[in-house]
């Protein structure tokens, strides 16, 4: 998908690439829709979206700036004390979806990304179906 100077964290736009993506992202959970989902984050998002946007500048081949600052990430062990089932996956990717049709222009680019976070999404699931 890259070579080794083009990396997704470069080719999203390095920083602000992603932190329009996690910006997008948090924005579109505000929709009734997925109100389950919502109801599994703090009533303000502002640190949620610091701690995306460092993780997945690291993830994506950038700065590893979660990991600066908390070390490993842990991800499904930081998140198993929420329910996360089938539901709260879709919709988490529901949110990540439209955030990367409206943010991501590459088509290549998105649909790479779009099979990676359904792979760490469905990891996440704590809870059967």
């Amino acid at each position: 998908m890259t070579t080794a100077d083009e990396t997704p964290f470069a080719r999203l736009g390095g920083e602000p690439g992603v932190r329009r993506l996690v910006d997008r992202f948090y924005d579109a959970m505000e929709r009734p829709e997925v109100a389950l989902l919502r109801q599994l984050h703090p009533p303000s998002l502002d640190g949620s979206r610091d701690k995306l946007h460092w993780y997945l500048c690291g993830w994506l081949g950038g700065p590893p700036l979660y990991t600066s600052k908390f070390g490993h990430p842990r991800l499904r062990a930081r998140h198993f004390p929420f329910a996360i089932d089938t539901v709260a996956r879709d919709q988490w990717l529901a949110c990540m979806q439209l955030a990367l049709d409206e943010q991501v222009a590459d088509l290549e680019l998105r649909a790479w990304l779009g099979e990676k976070l359904t792979s760490l999404a469905d990891h996440m699931r704590n809870q059967p179906a």
